[in-house]
């Protein structure tokens, strides 16, 4: 019997030990309720007590959460329709106000920073220009191009000067919603800009003048390499014309050379014995003209017939 008694009795200190405990992570943080109203908070990690049965202990997240915001079609200043996208940083700053606040639920949380982020960035959009938005300093924008003549040129572009930039809207943004944020004990840690885009109809219009602009890139890319083909064909030609020249003329040269070989051949032949070369000569004659059917006209006196005179 006294076993049981000790059993009973150390499950029961066991169970009163637990109850009264808990431990807190790095990660974590506490808020010690008593009869559902928050009594004290708790932010270091460790064994902590508490009273059981009478108190217990709400486990809040200690790390940096985030807020991450749903695209929104807003109008800048100057009447430019544009979709933004915003996402912060928070954490739990004060435990004890934001459970009584938001009573400890994180959906409730990013809810309530959902009115105030957006708000601040719906009133800060309608009174900026699209410019303030997307530059973040009045840096010059360098463009790089093809001139007429195929060299690669550099311009300095123009562009509107800006007064405060994306960085410095976005930490206006982050000091208006902090005010209302630091209500809910809640401290934010950061707000950005994501994304900055134009509607679909604006959109399609930037479209379609990006596409005009490569169109004109493209053409006179196209009109320098038709220019560049013209002379490389024209070079070509006129190398090619030369080339022919420069042949037929040593062709003249070699049969100028051979035809004055040939007539010194034959005229050394001839000076060695004429009597011999005329009548061989005249036999080539007659046999390139008198055929089988040749009919001649002309005097017996005549010097072409002389070779033929006796023959019978």
């Amino acid at each position: 019997m006294k076993r049981i008694i000790l059993i009973i009795l150390i499950l029961a200190a066991f169970i009163v030990v637990s109850s009264s405990t808990f431990v807190l992570h790095q990660t974590q943080q506490s808020v010690i309720v008593q009869f559902g109203r928050p009594v004290r908070s708790i932010t270091e990690p460790g064994l902590h007590f508490k009273i059981p049965l009478i108190q217990d202990a709400r486990i809040f997240d200690k790390r940096i959460l985030e807020w991450d915001g749903r695209p929104r079609s807003l109008t800048t200043l100057d009447k430019v329709s544009i979709y933004i996208d915003a996402v912060a940083r928070w954490k739990i700053a004060d435990p004890l106000l934001y459970l009584e606040t938001v009573e400890g639920n994180e959906l409730i949380a990013q809810a309530r920073l959902d009115n105030f982020i957006e708000g601040a960035v719906k009133d800060f959009i309608a009174d900026n220009t699209l410019i303030e938005l997307v530059r973040t300093s009045n840096r010059d924008i360098v463009t790089t191009g093809i001139d007429e003549f195929g060299v690669e040129v550099r311009s300095t572009k123009e562009t509107p000067r800006i007064e405060k930039g994306r960085n410095a809207l976005a930490n206006e943004i982050l000091i208006r919603a902090k005010k209302d944020a630091a209500l809910l004990g809640i401290e934010l840690v950061d707000v950005r800009i994501k994304g900055v885009n134009y509607v679909e109809s604006v959109r399609q219009k930037v479209y379609e003048r990006m596409r005009a602009e490569r169109m004109q890139i493209a053409a006179r890319f196209r009109s320098l390499g038709e220019g560049e083909k013209s002379r490389i064909l024209g070079d070509m030609e006129f190398e090619l014309k030369t080339i022919i020249s420069g042949a037929d003329r040593k062709a003249l040269e070699i049969m100028g050379k051979a035809d004055a070989t040939a007539t010194a051949i034959y005229a050394r032949a001839y000076n060695r014995d004429p009597e011999f070369y005329s009548f061989t000569k005249t036999l080539d004659t007659y046999r390139s003209t008198l055929g089988k059917n040749t009919s001649l006209v002309m005097s017996s006196e005549n010097e072409f017939l002389k070779y033929l005179k006796g023959v019978k």
